[in-house]
């Protein structure tokens, strides 16, 4: 990959700043998206509630990263917080996508995160990316996600959609919270614990992403998951294993329902997600089996 500048939106969540520091550290020029007026050169202002993007400070790049949106499990789900998840991805994804196309010479790429929440539950059901939309809350907002960066593609902008799997880290998202569960010797599965959990080591979401960007052939959805998805029970199993800590609490399904209301759903639903479109391009995944993803977050 030649020096370039790229955009990346959500360059401050767990995710963005991975991949703006292994951008920088090879060298690449990164502006960063932020919900202010920027105070620096690295900086461009927007607001994606008001479809807003200084599309001046875009002109030039080569490739654009959008990784925003709010988290899914930061709260309960109320209502509001329901709207909210759905308007920071598609208002976000349109802002973006809108102030690409205006440019007289717009990028080559948009990179668009999504996310696995797009097939629903699969439960024991492999799928990949020829599977269509499952249905639920989760899957109608990855189907208006993905579809706000219309703009972009008919702009004649190659668009990727980053349906990105549950990343194993421990700074940060779902995996986060379980560490420090695990390291105290009370973790456990999940409900009954035959729910597939489709990963990703932080390491390879990164690696995937910039393959995205450089692969001129990738466009449309492609799955940004390990191999070898694995099952709640299977995670719990190699969480001890590499943690040396026992794991044989559980926690009931009916308690997650009360404690996380209509999350619940998708924490006690099974992903079996495969990906076909990132292995068929020759991507290597450098931690591919959930015992190394977690042992390299450890």
């Amino acid at each position: 990959m030649e020096r370039s500048r790229i955009a990346v939106t959500g360059a401050s969540g767990l995710i963005g700043s991975a991949l703006v520091r292994s951008l920088r550290a090879d060298g690449h020029q990164v502006s960063r998206l932020v919900r202010r007026p920027a105070r620096t050169a690295d900086e461009v202002e927007w607001d994606p509630a008001r479809l807003y993007v200084d599309a001046a400070g875009l002109v030039g790049v080569d490739a654009v990263v959008h990784l925003a949106g709010a988290g899914v499990g930061e709260r309960r789900w109320s209502e509001a917080y329901k709207k909210e998840i759905r308007d920071s991805r598609v208002l976000g994804t349109r802002a973006i996508a809108q102030a690409l196309a205006s440019l007289a010479e717009p990028p080559k790429v948009l990179v668009c995160g999504t996310a696995l929440g797009y097939y629903g539950d699969t439960g024991s059901r492999a799928v990949d990316e020829s599977a269509p939309a499952g249905e639920g809350f989760l899957p109608s907002v990855c189907v208006e996600w993905e579809a706000a960066a219309a703009p972009a593609e008919e702009a004649g902008i190659r668009v990727a959609y980053a349906r990105t799997g549950l990343v194993v880290a421990a700074e940060g998202g779902a995996w986060g919270r379980l560490f420090p569960v695990f390291r105290a010797g009370v973790g456990g599965r999940m409900g009954d614990g035959r729910q597939y959990w489709s990963f990703i080591s932080l390491h390879d979401e990164v690696a995937a992403l910039r393959h995205l960007i450089d692969t001129e052939s990738l466009a449309g959805p492609v799955n940004l998951t390990a191999p070898e998805p694995v099952t709640n029970r299977e995670v719990t199993a190699a969480m001890g294993r590499v943690l040396r800590r026992p794991a044989v609490f559980a926690v009931p399904a009916p308690a997650l329902r009360l404690a996380l209301g209509e999350f619940a759903v998708d924490v006690l639903g099974s992903q079996r997600v495969l990906p076909s479109r990132l292995l068929e391009s020759g991507f290597a995944f450098a931690f591919p089996t959930i015992d190394e993803s977690i042992r390299a977050a450890a």
